[in-house]
């Protein structure tokens, strides 16, 4: 089982060596990298998301038990990667939070998605989908309340007032291009209007390139990353992250709130997905967490072929046939 697991699950990650190979030999430049993951981010990605979500069968209302069982992963992780750095390593709180940013922020678009498609093709990625309609707005949001926090206690300054770090963060949400797709995605779905056949037909050639496109991007990024020293905090972090939170998720949707098996399963997949970029990027703003960050993303993105294969054997023998 875990070879034909394997066999599905070593394509996603061979595409991201390819990506990681052509930057670090020198065969496209880390300027055409960034133009391509910001082509996946800014375009490919929002139209597939937007194909993808208009077309959902949504009937079974808002999904608040996948919602739940997924948060509370992050509400697990979150305060283990903090923990950990802060009394393990006796780092200062912007650390700390950089350390639960690391535990928790899960790499949904780039690897969460092509991953499920993978292994559960499209049915699998409407639950993950509908994590994604509210996880970056989340995420992005108590991010960013949490490092102007830690920010001024590190400082000692005062606190900035909660009202100025909320409109903040929704400005930034606001812009972000997936967030756009997603509100226009439920909008278009309101209208009742299905696409015209020329609009379906290049929105499926753009959204057909998005998956491919992006663990290729994403391997050329992990060149900037790469394994920084002191890496015990990196490697602690990262098993947080694809080891007790996947494992959060299913326990949760299994067992507290008995979602169906395949949702639970999508969930468990995205969970376990290795850390998002998003926690250098906050480490790099904030001038801390630089290395345990960069060592998490690479050290999970690395491992992830073999974890996403014991993850996916080990659902698919406790869910057998109710996978299909």
């Amino acid at each position: 089982m875990i070879a034909q697991t394997f066999s599905i699950v070593a394509p996603v990650f061979l595409l991201i060596g390819i990506g990681y190979c052509l930057a670090r030999f020198g065969v496209l430049s880390q300027g055409i990298g960034d133009a391509l993951g910001q082509f996946v981010f800014i375009v490919a990605l929002p139209v597939l998301v937007f194909r993808s979500l208009i077309g959902a069968d949504l009937s079974g209302g808002l999904p608040l038990a996948l919602w739940a069982s997924y948060f509370m992963g992050v509400a697990v992780a979150w305060p283990l990667g903090t923990l950990v750095i802060r009394k393990g390593f006796g780092r200062e709180a912007r650390a700390g939070a950089i350390g639960g940013i690391s535990a928790s922020y899960a790499n949904l678009l780039l690897v969460g998605m092509p991953v499920v498609a993978a292994v559960y093709g499209n049915e699998g990625l409407v639950p993950v989908l509908l994590i994604i309609s509210i996880h970056l707005a989340t995420m992005t949001f108590v991010m960013a309340i949490a490092m102007e926090r830690t920010a001024a206690i590190d400082s000692g300054e005062a606190m900035p007032s909660l009202g100025n770090l909320v409109l903040d963060a929704a400005r930034k949400i606001i812009a972000n291009p997936l967030i756009i797709t997603i509100l226009l995605a439920f909008a278009w779905r309101q209208t009742g209007l299905d696409l015209p056949e020329l609009g379906e037909e290049v929105l499926g050639r753009i959204a057909a390139t998005a998956l491919p496109l992006a663990l290729l991007s994403l391997g050329m990024s992990l060149v900037q990353y790469g394994l920084r020293g002191n890496m015990l905090p990196g490697f602690l972090l990262g098993s947080i992250k694809i080891v007790i939170m996947p494992a959060v998720v299913f326990l949760a949707g299994t067992f507290l709130f008995q979602l169906p098996p395949l949702w639970t399963a999508a969930a468990t997949l995205a969970a376990g997905c290795p850390t998002g970029v998003n926690a250098y990027i906050f480490a790099n703003r904030y001038g801390t967490g630089h290395a345990m960050s960069a060592n998490a993303i690479t050290m999970t993105t690395l491992s992830a072929i073999v974890t996403t294969s014991l993850w996916v054997s080990f659902l698919s023998f406790w869910f057998g046939a109710d996978l299909l």
